[in-house]
């Protein structure tokens, strides 16, 4: 397997790609919320999120859109962080979390579910310190929520 990728800015043709990564991945037990929106919703949610100034990267193999990191570096948040299934482990994700931090110096917060144990070991050891338990915003499962440099 070739494990080479790139990263860069996503463009609107990315985003059904985007939608297929975020679905992809989302949907693997204990990830995303106990009722998984479909990947046409999610699909329209990337439209809106874009429009509310979400900055999109995305990871690239060949033509392949393979992972993507959405930030509202405004508000210091990680929104969204998924790599295909198949490629988890593979530095991808890694690289993502490391633009991130490039991207927001200062310091930023996300969440992801408190049963996500696999995203909590990879913030936990990529140095991201869990700050309290919490109801996800929108569905109301629990999640976690974990900051970097955030004090």
């Amino acid at each position: 397997m070739n494990s080479t990728f790139e990263l860069r800015l996503a463009s609107q043709p990315d985003y059904e790609a985007i939608a297929s990564v975020w679905h992809s991945s989302a949907s693997l037990p204990g990830v995303g919320p106990p009722v998984m929106p479909t990947q046409n919703e999610l699909r329209r949610r990337i439209d809106l999120e874009f429009a509310a100034g979400w900055e999109v990267t995305v990871a690239v193999r060949r033509s392949d859109v393979i992972g993507f990191v959405a930030l509202k570096p405004r508000e210091g948040v990680l929104d969204q962080l998924f790599v295909r299934p198949a490629l988890v482990g593979g530095g991808i994700g890694k690289a993502l979390l490391a633009h991130a931090m490039a991207a927001m110096p200062k310091g930023f917060t996300l969440f992801t579910a408190s049963s996500n144990a696999k995203a909590r070991i990879f913030y936990e050891k990529a140095g991201l310190i869990p700050m309290r338990d919490d109801a996800h915003p929108r569905t109301g499962h629990p999640v976690t929520y974990y900051g970097w440099k955030v004090v």
